[in-house]
């Protein structure tokens, strides 16, 4: 049974959503650059390789259990890995971290198999690789994928936590590295 016949209260939103107008997406963009957010790494490793990359849309969804959510375009070279593994580690960078969000971003020109030569990197609970000098990394086993647009949406439950040195956190916003 679908999550609609589950809440027919709810049918009416999912007609508005089919029918609403929506923004071109460069503004869209724009404004999402306005939105301040942490920088992390998300890393994978097991049966289907390892690899990593930065994102902010990162969230927590709950507590009970401690469940996080990843926001990863379908279109990334990440994604087949990822879902393969059905592990990931997201690794909250501190302040002074730009190298290693530029590094898993693409914009260093480092070979997938040659970034993780970049910061200090050990593994948890789940194998995927944690930055030892990440304000946090979350260590999460994946309970759940869902398409949504452009990208998949995997939540994860986390199994282990590690906890960097204090100190302040990388954010991104106005296209610009900055920290809090």
């Amino acid at each position: 049974m679908s999550w609609i016949d589950q809440h027919p209260d709810m049918a009416g939103a999912f007609d508005a959503v089919a029918t609403a107008r929506t923004v071109e997406a460069q503004p869209f963009r724009e404004a999402m650059s306005r939105l301040g957010a942490a920088v992390h790494v998300i890393t994978t490793d097991g049966p289907s390789g390892k690899t990593g990359f930065t994102a902010t849309a990162v969230c927590s969804v709950s507590d009970a259990p401690p469940t996080l959510l990843v926001c990863l375009n379908r279109g990334a070279s990440s994604g087949p890995v990822l879902r393969g593994n059905c592990v990931f580690c997201v690794n909250t960078l501190r302040a002074g971290d730009e190298i290693v969000a530029d590094t898993f971003a693409g914009r260093t020109q480092v070979a997938r198999e040659a970034r993780f030569d970049t910061g200090q990197w050990s593994k948890l609970s789940t194998g995927s690789p944690a930055l030892m000098s990440a304000v946090v990394a979350l260590d999460c086993r994946v309970t759940e994928v869902k398409a949504v647009a452009s990208h998949d949406i995997y939540f994860g439950v986390v199994e282990a936590i590690h906890f960097g040195p204090p100190g302040a956190a990388l954010v991104y916003h106005d296209r610009a590295y900055k920290q809090v």
